[in-house]
């Protein structure tokens, strides 16, 4: 792992920076949520020796924000303070910001200084110290798909694709690859890569998707899945921020449309050992026997990590048949239909893809439900199915196994997987979050929707 922030690294970032006044301190919550204060930068020190203090629970929190009792966290432990100290990149610019301000990410310890099991980061950190037991390091890049909207889609609770900037033309039907559309969005495009790149984001390609307004931009690869997971929360906030700034609406809901395609988030993985080889890489095209363990690992703990890479109501909308999302516990060489796909390389550059999870999912948690799979494999030695051909989404399931489809089967999945998934992502975890998406499922279920009104209120 690369080295946390120090406090003489953030000393110089903010001397750097004389006209800042403020700083803004982040943690991400189990919803990938970004909680925390915004405190004067003449705190900076008192930041690295005391922490931000809030309490644990905040963490832990439902999507609206409401306490989950039920995680025991709140009442049966005095509702207790964790201590959230500096990691990741630092001190970093926020362009979108009025006047200026530096924001630095944060991870939660418990007050005697032990990780904090319900801090996503922490979760990720501990399955990254258990691939560095073993003398190995997972190279990881992320995929992340978005929606640009209208600027008051949000305020009025509808999604309304935007007009086109320039032309004005209306965003009707796919324009996927379209460089005539990224002409269009150019502005935004532009700042939002401007933006990434002044805080050390490592953004490489940006492309039109299927949807109307629909973009993917994709990270680099980095040597420390906390790192990328640090980068793509970043990327969320940034690309949120900027959209605003020029009067649109950004969201990484998983199916904002009904009949347009999801959102994903793809993860691209390899091992390297000690000596920095690709543990992957046989010198063929099919990849070694380790990537194999991987990949079984990956699929036997698929079904368990639903909830984590589908995590709301509106996830499951990705999974309908022909939404060009996995619905299956599958892998194959160069096939998209599959939930994890071997793509073409050079045996030096071996990996997978994780094409599983939706934008709407909390990186930290993806990566690590992911590299859980990968040490479950490697540890246990598992072998995967046959890889499969053809079509994933309708055909050759004799080499699938079935994923929870709705949001209720996935809760059900990740209790009954909470011992082997728990043995890597904590216990702590397993409760907290199985709490917080039954709370959230259990609120959704009273409400009443238009489509219902409309469809019986007058008939019934």
């Amino acid at each position: 792992m690369v080295n946390d922030v120090t406090l003489e690294t953030a000393r110089a970032a903010l001397a750097a920076n004389p006209a800042v006044e403020e700083i803004d301190l982040l943690a991400a919550d189990l919803n990938g949520i970004l909680r925390g204060k915004r405190v004067p930068a003449a705190s900076l020190d008192k930041v690295f020796s005391d922490g931000m203090k809030f309490p644990r629970s905040v963490l832990c929190l439902d999507i609206w924000g409401h306490d989950v009792l039920a995680n025991g966290l709140v009442w049966e432990s005095g509702d207790g303070d964790g201590v959230c100290k500096p990691c990741g990149p630092g001190l970093l610019a926020m362009p979108w910001s009025e006047r200026p301000r530096l924001q630095m990410l944060t991870m939660m310890e418990e007050v005697d200084g032990r990780p904090f099991g319900g801090d996503p980061r922490q979760i990720l950190k501990g399955v990254v110290e258990r691939f560095a037991a073993l003398g190995l390091t997972p190279v990881v890049a992320t995929e992340l798909e978005f929606y640009l909207m209208a600027g008051d889609a949000a305020g009025g609770g509808r999604p309304r694709p935007p007009a086109a900037p320039k032309s004005g033309y209306a965003l009707d039907g796919p324009r996927v690859y379209s460089m005539e559309e990224l002409d269009e969005f150019n502005d935004v495009l532009t700042a939002i890569r401007d933006a990434c790149r002044a805080q050390g984001l490592p953004t490489d390609t940006i492309i039109v998707e299927f949807g109307p307004g629909q973009f993917e931009v994709n990270l680099n690869h980095v040597a420390d899945p906390l790192l990328a997971a640090d980068h793509a929360v970043l990327l969320k906030r940034t690309v949120r921020a900027v959209a605003r700034r020029h009067g649109l609406h950004a969201t990484f809901m998983a199916k904002p449309y009904g009949e347009a395609a999801g959102s994903g988030f793809h993860l691209h993985a390899s091992l390297l050992d000690a000596a920095g080889r690709n543990i992957f890489d046989d010198g063929g095209d099919a990849g070694g026997e380790a990537l194999r363990h991987a990949v079984a690992g990956m699929i036997e703990l698929m079904p368990a990590s639903m909830l984590i890479f589908a995590p709301h109501q509106n996830s499951y909308r990705r999974f309908l048949p022909g939404c060009h999302a996995p619905v299956a516990a599958n892998w194959g060489y160069e096939n998209r239909t599959t939930a994890v796909r071997i793509p073409t390389s050079s045996p030096k550059a071996r990996r997978f893809e994780h094409r599983l999870a939706g934008a709407d999912a909390n990186p930290y948690l993806v990566v690590a439900a992911i590299l859980a799979g990968v040490l479950h494999g490697l540890e246990q030695r598992r072998q995967p199915p046959t890889a499969l051909t053809g079509d994933g989404y309708g055909g050759g399931q004799a080499v699938s196994a079935a994923l929870p489809t709705d949001w209720g089967a996935a809760i059900a999945a990740f209790e009954a997987g909470a011992e082997t998934l728990g043995r890597y992502l904590g216990p702590l975890f397993m409760r907290a979050f199985a709490t917080c998406k039954a709370q959230e499922r259990a609120e959704l279920g009273k409400r009443v929707t238009d489509v219902e009104y409309a469809t019986y209120l007058g008939s019934i």
